[in-house]
């Protein structure tokens, strides 16, 4: 029998690039590190250059409007024109941000440079979300769980690098940290080649293939609103656990800060570990099915967590890290199949809305708990799981096997 003429499923004769994933999976972890460095060093900026409230705050929100605004926009563009070298020339972005963060002395110069690293990361999470997909080997929730794990370790590590290295050694220390990013610049640039090679062959052909047959328009549509409307319920159930559970453990039992921060990490890493889990899950069940049980699933632990004592709330916030985070690579990997030769916009967009959607969300999360109370806003916050509800409305988008 000639197979040569016989058509080939997508990744047919072609592994898994781990390689590739891993190297990936290590810049994302060291691009989403660099942002924890710019929230580190915000109490260092106000006292030095007397900065209010107001303003802190806008250096967040020049920060999330370059990273969030562009990530669509610069993914569309390179859906239609392909540009391998991006991806270092993004990180560079990032590289110049911070040194220019160590050496700003001018409220001015902070807000560019925010923008800079939030301009490095606007470029990073499409076009990585667009060779993660290429290296898949069809297993495309496989690459995109460990693309993604390495920004979720970024961003637990990276408090932890800013406690012990810039926040004793001040702003001029950010300098030393962009070699961090200059390491990224380094790897992407191998990975870019990798890309450049492979974005004409078989690779890259075939990354772009629909995982299931396409519905129609009109559901296209509703399938993507159902999509945000489970990313607002994910990402700010989200927020409120990681920039207020330290509060509610030590307003609750009496924690020390210390304390209540290596209780935040049991959450972070059971989302490490979620974030590993959703996409060979959605592999091997179907997207739908991952997404409808990661989110509605952890209503039971979440609405259960203002009503336990301490030991049980680690055990819960842990379950519920693990489960909800698995929803994620799922999401992204429908939608890429939802909408194929858009990879690099789906990834953008839905990247891009995980960052708006959670700074949104926690600005939104702290105002009503100075209005009401850091629990109510806990307890009203446990019922947004029930939101996954909305997952049973998704069509199904699992490849029919011959």
């Amino acid at each position: 029998m000639n197979t040569s003429s016989s058509p080939a499923l997508p990744g047919a004769g072609l592994g898994v690039s781990f390689g590739i994933l891993l190297a990936i999976s290590s810049t994302h972890l060291i691009n989403d590190m660099m942002q924890s460095v710019l929230l580190a060093l915000y109490p260092l900026l106000q006292g030095s250059y007397s900065l209010s409230f107001v303003q802190i705050g806008l250096i967040t929100v020049a920060f999330q409007c370059s990273a969030s605004l562009l990530q669509p926009l610069i993914g569309l563009y390179t859906d239609k024109h392909p540009m391998p070298w991006l991806l270092p020339a993004g990180m560079g972005f990032t590289v110049g941000g911070l040194i220019l963060l160590s050496r700003a002395d001018s409220y001015p110069l902070i807000l560019l440079a925010a923008a800079l690293i939030g301009v490095g990361s606007a470029v990073f999470h499409p076009e990585s979300s667009r060779i993660a997909r290429m290296a898949s080997a069809g297993k495309h929730g496989l690459a995109q769980s460990i693309f993604q794990v390495g920004g979720t370790m970024g961003s637990a590590v990276g408090p932890l690098l800013a406690a012990a290295f810039i926040v004793p050694f001040g702003q001029p220390s950010v300098a030393w940290v962009a070699l961090l990013a200059l390491v990224g610049v380094i790897v992407l640039t191998g990975i870019s080649r990798w890309h450049a090679a492979n974005i004409n062959g078989v690779r890259g052909r075939r990354a772009l293939k629909p995982g299931g047959e396409l519905p129609a328009n009109g559901k296209v549509r509703l399938a993507l609103t159902l999509l945000l409307i489970l990313m607002f319920s994910k990402f700010v159930y989200l927020a409120s656990l990681n920039s207020y559970f330290t509060f509610y453990l030590i307003d609750n039992f009496g924690l020390g800060i210390q304390q209540a921060q290596y209780s935040l990490f049991i959450f972070m890493f059971g989302s490490a570990l979620g974030t590993i889990a959703g996409g060979p899950l959605g592999d091997r069940f179907g997207r739908k099915k991952v997404i409808l049980g990661s989110i509605l699933g952890a209503a039971p632990f979440s609405l259960a967590l203002p009503f336990v004592s301490l030991p049980l709330t680690l055990v819960l916030v842990f379950i519920v890290g693990f489960i909800i985070a698995s929803a994620f690579p799922a999401i992204v990997v429908y939608g890429q199949e939802l909408v194929p030769g858009k990879t690099g916009a789906i990834s953008g967009l839905f990247f891009g809305l995980s960052f708006g959607i959670a700074g949104i969300g926690a600005a939104a999360i702290g105002a009503l708990a100075d209005f009401y109370s850091i629990e109510t806003v806990y307890r009203l916050c446990a019922l947004l799981p029930l939101l996954g509800l909305v997952a049973f409305m998704l069509p199904d988008m699992r490849r029919s096997e011959p």
